[in-house]
């Protein structure tokens, strides 16, 4: 029997068995505040990814040259700056994106998530298994926030793709009444409450 694989462990984990979202419940205020259109959620999930892989890669390079009494700012000062070049990004080339995800950018850097990976995995680990884990994570990121925003706007708008008329692609025909408070703030605990229900029947019998 051939011994386990750490880097598919790691990269595995993020995705499915310590998902942030359906598993760990951590990160919820952009998954609750930027799910109402699928194209925002899956920016939103992207953005925190690079700054993820960046941070952890940043920080494991340099955990020996840290000393353990300021690392949590350390780690805040590596993730500010990724979070600061991300941000200019989006607002050179999808300003659009920009607009709508509004502060939730700039409070990437808080994300739990990204600190939590930061503390408890890339200042203990070599620089390529931090990498691999912030792929991992930030694709099951990811994954939650395009599920949940996709459930949100085909629900609640009757499209997906939204919000702009022009991109935006109908789902159904003009008889179909979209699900109005799918789109508001209650809507995204109702879906994400359905969406844990669901994963939680799935792992339970998988056994995962």
């Amino acid at each position: 029997m051939s011994a386990p694989n750490p880097y598919l462990d790691d990269l595995s984990k993020g995705i499915i068995k310590e998902n942030p979202v359906f598993r760990m419940l951590l990160g919820m205020c952009p998954v609750l505040g930027v799910t109402g259109y699928f194209i925002n959620g899956l920016g939103m999930g992207l953005a925190a990814t690079a700054v993820l892989i960046a941070s952890n890669v940043v920080i494991a390079a340099l955990k020996n040259f840290i000393p353990p009494q300021v690392r949590i700012p350390c780690f805040i000062v590596v993730i500010a700056t990724f979070v600061t070049i991300i941000e200019m990004v989006l607002q050179a080339f999808q300003p659009v994106l920009y607009e709508a995800l509004g502060v939730f950018v700039p409070l990437i850097v808080v994300n739990c998530v990204i600190l939590g990976r930061a503390e408890a995995f890339a200042s203990k680990k070599p620089v390529l298994r931090a990498l691999v884990d912030g792929v991992g994570v930030g694709l099951g990121f990811t994954l939650a926030l395009g599920i949940l925003a996709l459930v949100r706007e085909v629900a609640g708008q009757g499209t997906i793709m939204g919000p702009d008329p022009e991109s935006a692609i109908l789902l159904f025909g003009q008889g179909f009444q979209p699900m109005g408070l799918f789109g508001q703030p209650p809507g995204a605990f109702i879906a994400l409450g359905l969406l844990l229900g669901l994963t939680n029947v799935i792992f339970k019998k998988f056994n995962i």
